[in-house]
């Protein structure tokens, strides 16, 4: 069901790669609540092919950029304007990769050249986004700025490595930029928590699945799939939340306020018997 939450607003929206991407959703959504957008992701993502059927299905103009790259981000930032007849409304960052999760690497056994690439793909460049658009004036007023994050941040998750660090670094740029940018241009800056989601960054690291039924069982709720994580992004987005900036909120079925569920304990009791090799 649509609200027309976002009518007349104008957007951009970072890291739709296919169907099963939260940013795909996040399109999908802003799309039937009536605003207009452009699609922005690597040139080899784009030439997948898949984003073409989201930009017809949106009636979106994709425009290829590495979003690392400062020079790249200007040059979306400007024809997204272009092309939407003025500044933009909101901006969602949904980019996040690491070489070292690819690699199988180990949090104790990482390469430093990777880490590098893990910090800026996934969370400088979200300093870069912010910082280019506040250069060239482009968002108006009362705008919204989300990007994606997950618990990781504050705790623990074996096998998710140095995207770890990636969401801390992220989590706190959204809150000093979001000071900035709240205190000049009336900017909100947030970032979603979400629960373990099936996409294809999420999948690369080590015991996804395993993450994704241990967070279900001990979640009141249950997870949070993308498509719920678009409708609050789309909240964020719109005129509802005009006085929520630089926070970090969860959506993840209760996940993050739970230790041990009565189910989590149950399906942990019956591996007693079984001798981890690693722990």
């Amino acid at each position: 069901m649509a609200y027309n939450l976002l009518k007349g607003k104008k957007g951009i929206i970072f890291g739709a790669l296919n169907e099963n991407s939260i940013a795909w959703k996040v399109a999908e959504r802003a799309h039937e609540e009536g605003a207009v957008f452009t699609l922005t992701n690597t040139p080899i993502a784009l030439r997948m092919g898949e984003l073409d059927e989201l930009g017809k299905k949106c009636n979106a103009e994709i425009i290829p950029a590495d979003a690392t790259s400062v020079d790249d981000i200007k040059v979306v930032i400007e024809k997204s304007m272009e092309v939407l007849g003025g500044k933009v409304d909101f901006i969602l960052h949904s980019i996040g990769m690491s070489p070292n999760v690819r690699k199988g690497l180990s949090y104790d056994k990482l390469n430093y050249k990777n880490l590098e690439k893990t910090l800026d793909i996934s969370a400088i460049s979200f300093h870069k986004i912010l910082q280019v658009a506040r250069e060239m004036d482009a968002i108006n007023e009362w705008g919204s700025v989300v990007a994606l994050s997950y618990v990781a941040a504050q705790r623990v998750f074996y096998g998710y490595n140095d995207m770890a660090d990636a969401k801390s670094l992220l989590e706190s740029i959204a809150r000093s930029f979001g000071y900035i940018y709240g205190r000049d241009k009336k900017v909100r800056v947030n970032t979603i928590s979400q629960s373990p989601t099936i996409t294809t960054a999420g999948s690369g690291v080590k015991g996804f699945d395993k993450l994704v039924d241990f967070s279900e069982r001990t979640s009141p709720l249950g997870n949070a799939d993308a498509l719920e994580c678009a409708d609050y992004c789309i909240t964020l987005f719109s005129d509802l939340t005009r006085k929520v900036t630089m926070q970090n909120l969860y959506n993840d079925g209760g996940f993050s306020s739970m230790g041990m569920s009565y189910r989590a304990m149950m399906q942990y009791e019956k591996g007693f018997d079984e001798k981890p090799t690693e722990w």
